[in-house]
């Protein structure tokens, strides 16, 4: 019943839906239809805005590229010309100002690349081209050039108009940005979030443009990048208003590729200029390189003279926020240079101006190579003078030199030349052992992106003032001390433009001369002082005042004459390679040694070479080192009462203190380098040389400078007369500054700071791994020499009498070392030779300890704990 009443009720269903279809049919049918009109066309599509249509509330700036800024929005479109596609360009970017601490100063230098521009369907492509290889055309492989390598493509962005003549697009995502130069700094992972200054996440929407400037032969928009950070882990320092609320002022400069008959010329590991590596892809040689130096582009106007004025000189604009006192030293400083192009066929090839102050154009115009003068809140420099160059060629296109002034008046400020703890006053020491105690590799400390990085003001200005400590010590007339200064600013200025020539550092110029001959003017003035005014010196004073000479070089050194003679000097294409291989024969010449940043010893293991060195003078280091060591301790006892004067706190004493302090240590280091050292010779096979490339320091050397280090650094009485002094070394309060600290002086962590630096290096791994390597082929001075040499040095002065709180701490340290040194794994840290010599001493030193007389209980105490030390370690073993 059920099942009849279900299909019952289904066939009504079915009845009622054919009912419903049958009636909507006859609708349909009375209604007649609609009449399909095929003569009618769809309608057209709107025409394409013009070029002109979308400009026109534009103001126009017109040069190698065209550039249109809205006047109401100021949203900015680029103009590319059609016959603009597939040429390349170059890009240039530059900080013109920033948090400081950021490395965002003003008129910084940063990206330099070539770049392309391309049309893909209806957008345009800005792409970065690769420099970095070289096919010969001659070779078939050169068919397959860079099929790995491809073109970075860092804006891409629709075609909004055309014209017969070119292309408009939008170009805020371009300038706005950082796709062409990443502003914010790149932070090591695992850094804590307080440790650096974070600017935030870019706003484009606040961010805006400054300035826009286009010429013929290059176009310029500055802009301001805004960063928000709404919780800042890190304040910043005063020069950063809100850490939320970050601005950074920007330089985008895009270049036209220079078209011109400007030969590349060769690097060579024998000369030191800034440059380009490109490595040859066609080549099998055991140097494949196509390496060029940077330089200006100089042809000489009467190309048949032995010597002639360029077409066009280098003009350098000293700008006027130069002090008016310094502009006239500045001029001459920069005319110097002249010699050294004379040497390469250019008269007056250097032309120095100054810039008066009706001067119309701006100084951050790329086609004004200025020399300015700024005071920032935190520099991270004193000056710098970077160029930048044609990355396909090497033609240096644009340079400027800037100066701190606190840096170029040699006034001394406290955090600016010791940045490390207020306890110290001096630098902290990284010791490489504790490294190796927890399985690290040993950290190697260098400057920030250290090739072009240049530091001299900072080592000259704490060198000046070390000077000036001296003069005034010492009452030396004002006239003295105005010509120390005069000195200080021509070479800071030399050293600098020597880097906007293409120039790199020479830190081994300053083994020149004999510590005798740096003091004779009938040399001085004719060859100079060192061979190089691109080393960093120490500064040349003599606690002989009736032996004085110069304090510093003041003009081109032979090095630099026969650098620019390489660099410079034009020849016919065909007679380039043997007459630049004539000037490269004379390298072997004491006058004319070289090596740079890469070879240089400042950091503990760093380099090999002891005479490549900073703040080092004469090629008798050790000697020079003690005289100097003499110096400061003769002006220990006069501080007190030159530096101590009515109405004013004891701050400058403190300042004059450590500066000694720091003369100290530089000279300490400088010497600790030639232990374990080994001397090098990139003269190439052929050159008149008895030389071999590798030669290790003789083991009386290395003997006479720990002795001289134990004289005067680790020895129990060194310090005895800076005790009268360290009642008196207060900061001058300011505020709050020793919230979180106290405000005593701590004398036994500044002399620790000295002494390890030292030992760092003596015991660092690199240097003891050197040690046993090269006593394979001349080094007769093991690391169990060494280490037996510190034993008795450390040891053997106070073994019966008490041990005063600067040895406790050394020989704490020094037997820490040892212990961390033979219990370093393999083979990341210490080799073989180095554990067991470390090992051997600990015994040693165990022995030692046995037959010493302990007088007071802090010596009892102290030799207890060694005794622990010890004990635990050997236990392991």
């Amino acid at each position: 019943m059920y099942k009849k009443a279900a299909l019952l009720a289904i066939s009504c269903c079915f009845i009622s839906i054919a009912v419903l279809a049958q009636k909507k049919q006859k609708k349909a049918e009375a209604t007649p239809a609609a009449v399909v009109d095929t003569t009618k066309k769809t309608p057209p599509k709107p025409p394409k805005a013009t070029v002109a249509e979308k400009i026109k509330s534009s103001k126009k700036t017109e040069g190698l590229f065209t550039i249109y800024q809205d006047t109401a929005t100021g949203s900015v479109q680029l103009y590319i010309k059609k016959d603009q596609l597939g040429k390349e360009y170059i890009y240039q970017s530059f900080s013109m100002g920033g948090p400081t601490r950021l490395y965002l100063n003003q008129n910084m230098i940063r990206a330099t690349f070539a770049f392309s521009i391309g049309k893909a369907f209806d957008k345009l492509e800005f792409a970065q081209q690769n420099t970095n290889f070289y096919y010969d055309s001659l070779n078939a492989v050169s068919k397959a050039a860079n099929v790995d390598v491809a073109p970075a493509v860092f804006f891409s962005e629709k075609i909004v108009a055309e014209d017969s003549v070119g292309y408009l697009v939008a170009a805020d995502g371009l300038f706005l940005s950082e796709k062409m130069d990443p502003v914010k700094p790149l932070v090591a992972p695992g850094t804590p979030p307080t440790a650096v200054f974070n600017l935030g996440m870019l706003n484009a929407g606040k961010s805006k443009y400054s300035h826009i400037r286009s010429y013929p032969d290059n176009t310029d928009v500055v802009v301001d990048l805004v960063y928000d950070n709404p919780m800042p882990f890190n304040q910043g320092g005063a020069d950063v208003t809100d850490a939320r609320y970050n601005r950074v002022r920007m330089q985008h400069s895009f270049l036209a590729m220079p078209q011109n008959d400007y030969r590349p010329r060769r690097d060579d590991p024998r000369v030191g200029y800034f440059g380009a590596e490109v490595q040859d892809l066609t080549s099998v040689s055991a140097t494949p390189y196509k390496d060029f130096i940077s330089r200006w582009y100089l042809v000489k106007k009467d190309p048949s003279a032995a010597i002639s004025e360029p077409v066009e000189p280098v003009v350098y604009w000293i700008e006027n926020t130069t002090p008016v006192e310094y502009r006239e030293i500045i001029k001459e400083a920069g005319e110097k240079w002249n010699e050294a192009f004379e040497k390469a066929g250019f008269k007056n090839a250097i032309v120095m101006k100054i810039m008066p102050d009706t001067a119309t154009w701006d100084p951050a115009d790329i086609r004004y190579n200025v020399i300015r003068w700024v005071s920032s809140p935190y520099p991270n420099y004193g000056a710098i003078g970077p160029s930048f160059f044609n990355p396909r060629t090497g033609q240096i296109l644009g340079a400027d030199i800037t100066v701190e002034w606190r840096s170029g008046a040699g006034t001394v400020n406290y955090d600016d030349l010791f940045n490390g703890s207020s306890a110290t006053g001096l630098p902290a020491v990284q010791l490489p052992w504790e490294a190796a105690a927890t399985n690290a590799a040993p950290h190697l400390s260098f400057d920030k992106n250290h090739l072009p990085f240049c530091d001299i003001a900072r080592e000259l200005q704490s060198q000046y003032v070390a000077g000036l400590t001296v003069l005034e010590a010492l009452d030396n007339k004002p006239e003295a001390v105005k010509e120390m200064h005069r000195e200080f600013l021509i070479y800071l200025i030399m050293h600098e433009m020597g880097h906007t020539l293409g120039l790199n550092h020479n830190m081994k110029a300053s083994q020149m001369l004999s510590p005798a001959q740096i003091n004779d003017k009938t040399i001085t003035d004719k060859i100079g002082m060192i061979g190089s005014v691109m080393d960093y010196p120490a500064i040349n004073v003599s606690l002989d005042r009736s032996k004085q000479g110069n304090y510093y070089t003041t003009k081109a050194g032979p090095y630099d004459i026969w650098a620019i003679e390489y660099g410079y000097t034009p020849f016919a294409a065909g007679e380039e390679q043997s007459a630049l291989n004539k000037i490269l024969s004379r390298s072997t010449d004491p006058q004319l040694a070289f090596g740079n940043d890469a070879d240089d010893m400042r950091s503990p293991g760093g380099g090999i070479d002891p005479r490549v060195m900073i703040s080092d003078m004469s090629n008798d280091m050790i000697a020079y080192a003690e005289d100097r060591f003499k110096l400061v301790n003769s002006l220990l006892p006069k501080l007190k009462e030159k530096y101590s004067k009515p109405g004013q706190s004891y701050q400058q004493l403190r300042q004059r203190y450590l500066m000694l302090q720091s003369q100290r240590a530089q000279m300490a280091n400088a010497i600790s380098r030639y232990i374990g050292g080994v001397y090098v010779d990139r003269s190439f096979p052929g050159q008149k040389t008895t030389s071999k490339p590798f030669t290790a320091v003789s083991v009386e050397t290395q003997k006479k400078a720990l002795a001289l280090l134990n004289k005067y650094i680790f020895s129990p009485n060194v310090f005895n007369a800076d005790a009268s002094l360290y009642p008196y070394l207060q900061l001058q309060r300011r505020g709050f500054n020793f919230f979180g600290s106290t405000e005593d002086y701590k004398p036994q962590s500044t002399v620790q700071s000295i002494q390890l630096s030292v030992l760092a290096q003596l015991l660092h791994p690199v240097t003891l791994q050197r040690i046993n390597n090269s006593g394979l082929y001349g080094n007769f001075y093991s690391t169990a020499n060494l280490t037996s040499d510190l034993n008795k040095y450390f040891f053997t002065e106070d073994l019966k009498t008490n041990v005063n709180l600067y040895r406790i701490n050394l020989q704490t340290e020094y037997v820490k070392a040892l212990v961390a040194i033979a219990d370093s794994p393999l083979p990341n840290t210490y080799d073989n030779a180095s554990k067991a010599a470390a090992l051997s001493s600990l015994k040693k030193i165990k022995s030692m300890l046995g037959s010493a007389v302990s007088a007071n209980e802090q010596t009892r105490a102290h030799r207890t704990n060694l005794n622990f030390i010890i004990d635990k370690a050997l236990s392991v073993k």
